[in-house]
């Protein structure tokens, strides 16, 4: 039986559906139990509570949790998984004595055991089996039969979420009951999730949102009634009985959902394409999705997009679309390529490299690729279009790179003009992300959420090269504009920003309509953007051919229209600057800067900041933890 959450009322775009919900189990990633609270998972003040036991909890209330002694085994070794943590509480909130065999649900939520058990993936079986063998020996069970230790570990294996902090980063995993658990999931969901990490107890929440969204009657009571002949299987005297510990949840809107309407979240990354999704989707939950997104056809073109690429022959000139070619392998080893590229920035760590790697394939593709078609064995070269999955994803990585290596000119060989080019291309390649996911985002509104952060990352990266003293090196002695003296400014395209004052352009925008806001803000963005693109992207040889990283509609209705026959000097060279001195490099960029090109680079970063504010507002509440740090971010800005 398919379990689902409706609305009970009507609910606006950007409202709670939910009061925060307690988990049922938790539990860290093995890397923060030294440094995060096992109960609440908030960072740990600087000495622990309780050194005697090794526990490390943030307060007197989190140090109350009931652990038994087999929890605190596995909860004290960094060679145990979190999903082992997880099951083993969740066993500990069972009622003795227990049946022989598990009903297919445990506190309402479906376990997946037999599924998972005879998965066609050994690998799959064969972990759930020696999990299930180290918690038995944990919790003194010396008999052969394990199948509640299965079923409890199948169950979080099935309904764990990642927790994250207010940076993003994933700090555990944690199972919540039915009231999150059966919200089902779709590929173009109207409502997301957020969680509130620290160890205030329940009363503080007294008051708030109510509970919004019930169970479908039919199947309600379906599973109750199934419960009260298995009181083992209810989570009501543990709701009820016991103080709540964890990281809490609350489900907000992102869409307007109707009275009696299924509400939904996604469980996967939604700016990946269908096969991946679905991929995803299978491998941990064991169901195939076959929401509005996924069962179109043609596919939408948001999925189109998201793997498109461009394919030729070697030694011709002209690009084909024929999708004759085993697409899948090509996309395959541009997977494989970014993999590990990617793999070796983070081992090595050399960004520079890596920068070189990534942009190669991003402007040559992958050449001489041997792939069987119907012709037989060809050598293909196939390049990425601009707003593929994987193009994002490089993206997002050298943006990163960039950043790094600004960092390191100025802190290594003290080279401000080197740092600020860095820095201007990492502005320029989130600039560009933010403008390829805002550009999804107009067909597919799921992907808000990524279309918050994107906005918010590129926003801050233009102010800090707005406020960068490089500035300095590029105008005249007597004539540069102060950090301080920018905030006096107003911007002259539209009547949304005054000052940043975010409070106040949040308050204004709940009271306007979404499309009336989004138009004003993104017409101010892309009217600046295109003052200053030319700016960012000087010596850069990918970001140069990017004409407008706004409005995408230079790129055309297919990858046909995506121009590669231009010259790009040779793939050994550096992507930066490959046939200027420095010297040359500084006069030339010093023609093009000038306090009019910083002031639109300033007003743009603000702009993409409260762009990112409104949306993650929507997402995620007024004082979400991305709201709160744009509002830093700005304010520290005008200090």
């Amino acid at each position: 039986m398919e379990m689902e959450m409706r609305a009970n009322e009507e609910i606006k775009q950007g409202e709670d559906l939910t009061p925060p919900l307690f988990p049922l189990t938790f539990s860290l990633h093995d890397s923060f139990l030294d440094s995060h609270c096992s109960s609440c998972f908030s960072p740990l003040p600087s000495s622990p509570l309780h050194p005697t036991t090794s526990v490390l909890f943030c307060s007197p209330h989190c140090s109350s949790l009931p652990y038994s002694p087999s929890e605190l085994r596995l909860l004290l070794s960094a060679a145990h998984t979190s999903d082992l943590r997880a099951a083993l509480r969740l066993l500990s909130l069972l009622q003795s004595p227990l049946p022989v065999l598990p009903s297919p649900r445990l506190f309402g939520l479906l376990t997946n055991r037999d599924k998972l058990t005879s998965s066609p993936d050994s690998d799959v079986a064969s972990k759930i089996r020696e999990g299930a063998d180290e918690m038995a020996r944990a919790r003194g069970n010396l008999s052969k039969n394990v199948v509640w230790e299965e079923a409890a570990l199948c169950l979080v294996i099935t309904n764990a979420v990642e927790v994250q902090d207010k940076s993003g980063r994933i700090l555990g995993i944690a199972v919540y009951d039915k009231d999150f658990s059966w919200i089902n999931h779709s590929c173009s969901p109207n409502a997301c999730y957020r969680f509130l990490v620290s160890d205030t107890n329940t009363a503080s929440f007294c008051g708030e949102t109510k509970m919004r969204i019930a169970p479908h009657p039919h199947v309600s009571n379906a599973v109750e009634s199934t419960q009260e002949e298995n009181d083992v299987c209810s989570d009501s005297k543990f709701a009820q009985g016991s103080d709540r510990y964890g990281p809490r949840i609350i489900v907000r809107s992102i869409k307007p959902i109707k009275k009696h309407q299924d509400v939904t979240v996604a469980y996967t990354d939604l700016l990946q394409p269908k096969a991946m999704r679905r991929a995803e989707l299978w491998s941990k939950y064991q169901f195939f999705c076959r929401c509005e997104r996924c069962a179109a056809s043609p596919p939408t073109y948001v999925d189109l997009t998201l793997e498109e690429i461009s394919v030729s022959n070697l030694g011709s000139t002209s690009l084909t679309s024929d999708h004759n070619f085993p697409k899948d392998d090509a996309n395959q080893k541009l997977n494989d390529y970014m993999d590990e590229v990617i793999s070796e920035y983070l081992s090595v760590g050399d960004p520079k490299s890596c920068c070189k790697k990534l942009e190669n394939m991003l402007i040559q593709g992958l050449q001489g690729e041997l792939l069987e078609t119907k012709q037989g064995k060809l050598q293909l070269n196939f390049r990425l279009y601009p707003l593929h999955h994987l193009a994002l994803n490089a993206y997002t990585t050298l943006a990163s790179a960039y950043k790094i290596r600004s960092i390191d000119l100025l802190a290594v060989y003290s080279e401000i003009g080197g740092a600020f080019d860095m820095s201007r291309t990492s502005a320029a390649y989130s600039l560009l992300l933010a403008g390829a996911t805002g550009h999804l985002f107009q067909s597919e509104s799921s992907v808000i959420a990524s279309a918050a952060n994107f906005w918010a990352s590129a926003g801050e990266c233009l102010l800090t090269l707005a406020r960068s003293s490089a500035w300095n090196l590029f105008v005249k002695p007597a004539s540069p504009v102060s950090i301080s003296s920018l905030e006096k400014h107003k911007c002259s395209n539209c009547s949304l920003v005054d000052r940043f004052q975010v409070n106040s352009f949040l308050s204004q925008s709940q009271n306007t309509d979404f499309q009336t806001m989004s138009t004003e803000i993104l017409d101010c963005i892309t009217d600046t953007t295109q003052k200053v693109w030319s700016l960012l992207v000087y010596g850069c040889r990918y970001l140069q051919i990017i004409k407008d990283p706004i409005d995408f509609s230079w790129l055309g209705k297919s990858s046909n229209a995506w121009n590669f026959q231009v010259h790009f000097g040779s793939s050994d060279e550096d992507s930066y600057y490959q046939t200027e001195d420095q010297e040359s490099t500084c006069r030339n960029i010093a023609q093009l800067y000038n306090n009019e090109g910083r002031l639109n680079i300033y007003w743009l970063g603000v702009h993409c900041l409260l762009y990112g504010s409104y949306l993650a507002n929507i997402c995620y509440g007024l004082n979400s933890h991305l709201t709160c740090d744009i509002k830093n971010v700005l304010y520290n800005e005008e200090k």
